[in-house]
């Protein structure tokens, strides 16, 4: 004798061995013996055998028409013996039985379980909305089909094409418009991105990054709406300063300036003096919401999206020729040895006699310059060569006082990259096929270090400030220097090991920087109210608001500069096609997988990955013959063809590339299409 029965949701049949009130001993096909309870038994038969059963059962079943067969069960509760019954003949063969079973458990849309073998139908619109839903499924999956094909042969449906970089960055992988991208990418063997540029989905390659940038950050698009900006009421007074400022010539947001009192006279005042839109733009007002809507400036080679409209910005820029309300530091120093004597924070309006464009200066104020080694006379340089000088010495005397609280020096062992795009402007997006020119900056150049000396110097002495008179505000810190611990956003005046001072809080780009905007309305506070001005400030302690504004922005920071990444490595890969480049020298950085390693480019900002350095180490100077560049996943590898020094980087220098490890943006582009994911179960 053979049973029938149901366990864990399969029908599985069997010989009967043994059997008692309760249960049966039954053995498989497959000679494996199992218990089986009473209840889980479903039907008892002579033959045909249990493996034949099941295959001509499975078979019969669908012949099984549904529609007539809920047509004729009985309305009240029934065993599926009945419907083979009626469906069949009065007497149903064992086959014809469990052809009922199989079809009957294979149609909750019309047959809902009641028990062991038994069965109701279900309620007439249950049914219809049941076979709307099959046939809508059916519909979709037809539509996918379709779609695929499409795709396979070159062709882009528009669904496809509107739904492309949620398809790809941030997908609903039950819509069919992803899956129908997963299906043509498995049938045509073609990665994602390379079956949707041939589709003609993708105009071009920096149309798909610039594309895949605004729907993630700016998906309403990167207009502003019409703003008026406030106009400064205050009666501020005439600083009796000469204030010149220090930016590369595309920038508009002209934030700082910095002046010189006393020079020669024992007794020096430095004035370090930042645009003051706190004065006019309020907390809560339209401004307001914009700026901390987009929290940051975004820049990338030639183009920049800005926190505030232009005409806005117009109103508070620190631009030469005018006397600009601003917010000043003033630190007085001993000339000689240079500490600090006293600080006072002002609001007030400061003559700008000038903006300095350090890309036409570099060249000019030099170190040699500076410290009197050269005795050119730059007499086109409108700020004297003895304010510049002292500058020069602070800067460098402020910088090795940090490096002391730090523990070790800083070093620039890295350049800067500049980036210049060839076209006529940089008010609209590039196209992409404008010729870079890559530009080489050493970091710590003169007029850098000055104005960078400078920030540090008003962050942190404001920062102290802020905390000294209870005033909340946005701080960086960074517990120590070990590997692996990063700087942090919060509202604790605490130490920045990295930087070397004991507490920092961005208040020097408030056109800019929405932090910055809002550290500069607690300082307003602070200098009009002093001890009192806990009270006044627009944000008190513990505000919840500070926090909410912390972790926007931090999200918001890191995501720009990671487009500012990718749209650099983009003109990076693309100037090795404009130039031809097909070989470059490059230092091992990071052994990967597979034995690859990340080497970094010794003339470009270009971090990649190569074959064929096995057995060498990290800091290893190799001649590398590059592969094809890929512009859409932004991706080149390379071969090592020759190694061109034996020298391995020290511990020392190891631990200060850690510092400023780029390898995370060494790319290729991730997306989020898996053509390996199991398709989800049917329901």
């Amino acid at each position: 004798m053979y049973v029938l029965f149901e366990e864990a949701g399969k029908f599985m049949a069997g010989r009967v061995m043994s059997e008692a009130e309760a249960s049966a001993q039954v053995e498989l096909d497959s000679g494996k013996r199992v218990k089986v309870k009473a209840a889980q038994m479903l039907l008892k038969f002579d033959k045909p055998a249990p493996a034949a059963l099941l295959a001509e059962a499975a078979e019969l079943a669908q012949t099984i028409e549904l529609d007539l067969a809920w047509e004729f069960a009985p309305e009240e509760e029934f065993g599926f013996a009945d419907l083979a019954a009626d469906y069949f003949s009065a007497g149903p063969s064992p086959v014809q039985q469990a052809a009922a079973l199989l079809r009957l458990f294979e149609a909750p849309h019309y047959f809902r379980r009641a028990g062991k073998g038994r069965f109701r139908k279900a309620a007439a619109d249950i049914v219809q909305q049941a076979l709307a839903a099959i046939e809508k499924k059916k519909q979709v999956q037809a539509q996918i089909e379709a779609w695929a094909q499409s795709l396979v042969n070159g062709e882009c449906p528009a669904p496809v094409r509107e739904q492309l970089y949620k398809i790809l960055f941030r997908p609903d992988k039950n819509a069919p418009e992803y899956k129908a991208v997963v299906d043509a990418s498995k049938t045509s063997h073609k990665a994602p991105l390379a079956l949707l540029q041939d589709a003609g989905a993708i105009d071009s390659p920096w149309d798909f990054h610039w594309q895949r940038f605004l729907f993630e950050w700016f998906p309403k698009g990167t207009g502003f709406p019409a703003l008026q900006a406030p106009a400064i009421t205050d009666e501020l007074p005439l600083a009796e300063v000469q204030a010149f400022s220090i930016d590369d010539s595309h920038t508009t947001e002209i934030d700082d300036a910095l002046s010189l009192q006393g020079l020669g006279s024992g007794t020096v005042t430095v004035g370090i003096h930042i645009a003051a839109p706190g004065l006019a733009v309020q907390p809560g007002s339209p401004i307001d919401q914009l700026g901390r809507h987009r929290l940051s400036t975004v820049y990338m080679p030639g183009y920049k999206i800005t926190m505030l409209p232009d005409s806005v910005v117009q109103n508070y820029t620190l631009s030469e020729g005018q006397a600009c309300p601003a917010v000043s530091l003033y630190v007085t120093f001993d000339e000689a040895s240079l500490e600090i004597q006293g600080t006072e924070t002002r609001l007030e309006r400061v003559p700008i006699v000038v903006n300095l464009r350090h890309d036409q200066l570099d060249d000019r104020i030099t170190r040699e310059w500076l410290e009197g080694e050269d005795h050119t006379d730059h007499a086109d340089v409108p700020v004297s060569r003895a304010t510049l000088a002292f500058f020069w010495r602070l800067a460098q005397t402020l910088k090795a006082r940090r490096e002391v609280v730090r523990g070790k020096p800083e070093t620039f062992n890295r350049p800067d990259y500049s980036f210049k795009l060839d076209r006529a402007s940089n008010d609209t997006p590039p196209t992409g096929e404008e010729t870079v020119l890559i530009g080489v900056r050493q970091r710590g150049a003169p007029l850098d270090l000055m104005v960078a000396e400078a920030m540090i110097l008003a962050n942190s002495t404001w920062g102290q400030w802020l905390a000294q008179l209870g005033v909340p505000a946005i701080y960086r810190s960074q517990a120590s220097l070990a590997p692996g611990v990063k700087v942090r956003m919060g509202t604790k005046a605490l130490p920045h090991a990295g930087i070397g001072v004991p507490s920092y809080a961005w208040s020097t780009s408030p056109l800019r920087r929405y932090t910055d905007l809002v550290n500069q309305w607690q300082i307003i506070a602070c200098a009009r109210h002093g001890a009192t001005a806990a009270l006044a400030a627009p944000f008190k302690p513990k505000d919840a608001e500070l926090f909410s504004i912390i972790s926007a922005f931090d999200a918001a920071y890191s995501g720009y500069n990671a487009v500012q990444s990718g749209m650099e490595r983009f003109w990076t890969l693309r100037h090795l096609q404009q130039q031809g480049i097909t070989e470059l020298d490059a230092a091992l950085v990071k052994e990967a997988a597979g034995g690859a390693w990340l080497v970094r480019a010794e003339t470009l900002p270009l971090v990649f990955t190569v074959m064929g350095a096995q057995g060498l180490q990290r800091g290893t100077k190799v001649r590398v013959k590059l592969g094809e560049v890929d512009l859409m996943a932004l991706d080149v590898s390379g071969t090592v063809i020759a190694q061109l020094s034996t020298d391995a980087a020290t511990p020392e220098a190891q631990a200060e590339d850690a510092e400023e490890d780029d390898t995370d943006n060494a790319g290729p582009l991730q997306i989020a299409v898996d053509l390996d994911e199991a398709p989800p179960a049917a329901s």
